[in-house]
């Protein structure tokens, strides 16, 4: 049994092309197709924009002899990291604790560990947050521990611990350190981390069907299964302890998606000019904090990876030389597969949920991201938005482009851009350029490129090619300029 439904696709609200039905006809089919091979009784997704959740559609059988929807409920396991690093946040903007406190000042037990080295520092929320503790991965482990009890965690602890690495020096994805994070928020707020997360974080947002027990979803919940002699056996799901930091929270297909744009729209700021970031009970500064790449994680912990990619607070961060940072994360628990992911650039993200155990549905929704990212982005990175300062410069350099004078150039450079390159060579390298390409110094830029606000890289027409004209700013509020170069391009065949 399978059914999709997709809302009216409408333009991105960064301005991008608009969603094309066909590619989300494209994105569907990729869901529909996992079901069809037998990776997993159901799969739902959903793509989210700016805006909202602007298309979603779901396939199989969720338990009941319907297809999943955008308000059908899974476990997202790990997904839930980013709402627990949140919740620490909320608390650290209170003053009431620092990212730089050592761990023991909330587990005791933790003092009974033997660290690696005799002169290894103990173990920061820092630390925690951005997988840095020193303590091995743990997945197939840590995914059995959500259940027990404070006191067992304790008694782990007291039993020792082994490291990878020297605290504070390495990556490795540890789920005993944001169990740790989770009984640091108890400590300091005074009551269970469930109920904090809760009561801070997901309920001020509206995000009513994200919880952390069957008991409290209001929609269908599925059940999580493993694939065993050629069919699927139910698995049981575990109730809320010491580990649901980690990825206890059940979530649907429509909160996970509005979750993921509040966290997107921290950089709203930077995509269109008097554009605000959405309020919040964590701001939206430490909302972009978490989606910085604080840890970089090598290769060899994420095999297959295709971009760069570091750890922020309970979030992945990729670089893609074309899109930019994409922020991601992914869930597994016995019985579920859940992934999130989206552009800072544009706002675009995917949301996908699976109930196999080790689905990976990471694999498709990472497709369908490219795919919506391939069809809505121009075939060149966009200029970001530079400063006023950046323009003025660029028309103070169009005037000495056709004055050639030394002291306009004065007012307009700082002194390291005569030092550096004495004027009189600056004209004859200049004048040579012109006279290679036939350049209309006069004519407005045919094309524009720039790596940051400071900077801007623009083409001038020639009969034989362009003129290319690059300026950097210094960091003086004056906006002087101190990089300075204009370069020959001549067309193909005329060089």
């Amino acid at each position: 049994m399978t059914s999709s439904s997709a809302a009216a696709p409408g333009a991105p609200a960064d301005g991008s092309a608009p969603l094309d039905p066909a590619v989300l006809r494209r994105v569907d089919d990729l869901f529909r197709e996992r079901v069809e091979r037998g990776t997993t009784p159901s799969s739902v997704w959903g793509v989210f924009d700016a805006d909202g959740l602007v298309a979603s559609g779901g396939h199989g059988d969720r338990g009941d002899g319907r297809a999943p929807d955008a308000h059908t409920v899974y476990r997202i396991a790990s997904c839930t990291k980013s709402v627990t690093a949140a919740t620490l946040l909320s608390l650290v903007a209170d003053g009431r604790v620092s990212l730089d406190a050592p761990v023991t000042e909330f587990v005791p037990a933790f003092a009974e560990v033997t660290l690696p080295t005799p002169d290894s520092p103990v173990p920061t929320l820092r630390m925690l947050l951005t997988m840095s503790a020193g303590f091995p991965t743990d997945d197939p482990w840590g995914d059995r521990q959500e259940a027990i009890a404070d006191a067992d965690l304790d008694d782990v602890l007291r039993a020792g611990l082994l490291f990878d690495s020297v605290p504070g020096t390495g990556f490795a994805y540890s789920n005993l350190g944001y169990a740790l994070l989770g009984r640091a928020v108890s400590v300091v707020a005074g009551r269970p981390f469930t109920d904090v997360a809760t009561d801070v974080v997901l309920r001020p947002l509206g995000l009513d069907d994200t919880v952390f027990t069957e008991q409290d979803a209001r929609g269908y919940v599925v059940t999580g299964v493993r694939p065993y002699r050629g069919t699927f056996e139910p698995l049981p799901l575990t109730g809320p302890g010491a580990f649901s930091p980690i990825g206890g929270l059940y979530s649907t297909v429509a909160d996970l998606s509005r979750w993921a744009r509040h966290l997107s729209s921290a950089f709203a700021p930077m995509r269109r000019p008097g554009a605000e970031a959405e309020d919040g009970p964590v701001s939206a500064a430490d909302r972009r904090h978490m989606q910085q790449a604080m840890r970089h994680i090598p290769g060899a912990a994420v095999p297959g990876a295709r971009r760069p990619v570091g750890y922020g607070f309970g979030l992945f961060v990729e670089q893609d030389d074309h899109h930019g940072a994409i922020v991601s994360h992914s869930g597994g628990y016995p019985g579920f597969s859940a992934h999130m992911r989206w552009s800072v650039r544009n706002g675009l993200g995917v949301v996908a949920f699976e109930n196999a155990t080790q689905a990976k549905v990471s694999v498709a929704a990472e497709t369908a991201h490219d795919l919506l990212l391939a069809a809505t982005s121009p075939t060149t990175p966009p200029t970001p938005e530079v400063l006023p300062e950046t323009r003025a410069a660029q028309a103070a350099v169009f005037r000495l482009l056709a004055d050639r004078d030394d002291d306009l150039a004065d007012t307009i450079c700082t002194p390291n851009v005569a030092m550096d390159v004495p004027y009189d060579r600056r004209r004859q390298t200049l004048e040579a350029a012109v006279a290679q390409v036939g350049a209309d110094r006069s004519a407005p830029p045919v094309q524009e490129l720039s790596n940051t606000p400071t900077h801007l890289r623009w083409w001038l027409p020639g009969t034989a090619g362009r003129l290319r004209v690059e300026i950097r700013l210094a960091p003086l509020a004056a906006g002087r300029v101190q990089t300075l170069t204009v370069t020959a391009e001549p067309a193909e065949g005329t060089a």
